[in-house]
Formats: structure tokens, C-alpha cells, sequence
């Protein structure tokens, strides 16, 4: 593997490149290595920056990926977005007293989808006024109930009922009902 870098070229910065993206298509260091055809403890020297892969070592590498050395040189590598939340991680974005929606990720830019855990207390009122947007949405009753306008039809939803409607039909979110109703929801685009 030791056949001359490319002048200039900074070993190390190869070497954690080739390691995050080898992580970000869930390779171990054994699989690459069976699938480019070269030893694990190759793949290991050049991640540590201990060895200097020639480009066409790098190639063969890349190949076991696969990716060009193109994209392997510009790929975005910057820091993984979250994929995992603890309850405590969502963030709220309701500002009435019986009602919580809180948001799956702490971001909506470039998102297609936005998911909610929605709580509406007793007495939980999305407003007269309904609420029209773009998109479609969709929820599942986890707890207790909630009464559901959409447009002129209007139905009280249990556990395990859902809806899935187009949001520019106006619709309407209650909780006439003495119990705490949880709902898991999801629109698309991003509309809170």
C-alpha cells in the first residue's frame, strides 16, 4: 500500500475519511476489506493514518464500497443528524395550555416529514377556526379519544382508530372527553 500518495495529499484526513465513510455505509473494517479484496489490517493502517494508500490501492478500497474516488473526495461527511430521541429530546411546539405537540427532531429544514406525539387534555380545542395547509396528514389513537372534523364529516376516534386526509380539507382537533388522549402523527410537508 505503500507506493506513493499523491504530493500533498494529508494521510491522516485519507485515513479518517476512509473510516467515516465506511461507517456511513455500515461496513466493519472486516467487511471492506473481504469485499475490496485486501487485508483488514490494511484497511485498519490506513484509518490510523499509519499507511499511505497509493491511489490505486485507494481505488480498490472504494471499490468494495462501492464509490469513485470522486465521491469519495467530496461526499459530505459532516457530523451524522440525530437519528435516535428520548422522550426528552422531543421539542414542544404548542403554545395552549391542553394541548402538547411535541416534534420528532429539532429541525424541519430539508425534512419531508414531520411527526408528532400529540396530547390533548379534557376539554382540548384545536380552535374554531379549522385549520387548513398543505399536504396530508396522518395520526393513530394511542390513548384515550378524540373527536376528528375533517371537512363536513366528523367522527370520535379510540385506541388504535386513525385518520389520513389531504390538510387543505379544513379540519379540527377536540377532547370533549373526561380522559387524556395521546395521538402519534405525522404531515407532510412540515406544517408546525
Amino acid at each position: 500500500m505503500d507506493d506513493g500518495p499523491p504530493a500533498g495529499r494529508d494521510d491522516a484526513a485519507v485515513g479518517a475519511r476512509l473510516k467515516r465513510t465506511r461507517q456511513l455505509f455500515g461496513l466493519t473494517q472486516r467487511e471492506l476489506a473481504r469485499r475490496a479484496g485486501v487485508t483488514n489490517g490494511a484497511i485498519s493502517l490506513i484509518e490510523q493514518g499509519r499507511v499511505s494508500p497509493s491511489i490505486a490501492s485507494l481505488k480498490k478500497i472504494l471499490n468494495g464500497i462501492p464509490m469513485s474516488l470522486a465521491e469519495f473526495f467530496t461526499i459530505e461527511l459532516a457530523a451524522p443528524e440525530d437519528v435516535f430521541f428520548t422522550a426528552a429530546d422531543l421539542t414542544e411546539i404548542a403554545f395552549e395550555d391542553r394541548i402538547s405537540f411535541r416534534m420528532v427532531g429539532r429541525r424541519l429544514t430539508e425534512r419531508a416529514l414531520q411527526m408528532l406525539h400529540e396530547t390533548y387534555r379534557p376539554g382540548a380545542d384545536t380552535g374554531e377556526a379549522m385549520l387548513r395547509h398543505d399536504g396530508e396528514e396522518a395520526g393513530i389513537v394511542v390513548r384515550g379519544r378524540l373527536l376528528v372534523t375533517v371537512g363536513d364529516q366528523e367522527q370520535a376516534l379510540g385506541i388504535g382508530d386513525a385518520y389520513y386526509f389531504r390538510s387543505q380539507i379544513p379540519h379540527r382537533f377536540r377532547n370533549p372527553f373526561n380522559e387524556l388522549c395521546e395521538v402519534i402523527s405525522a404531515n407532510t410537508p412540515p406544517s408546525f
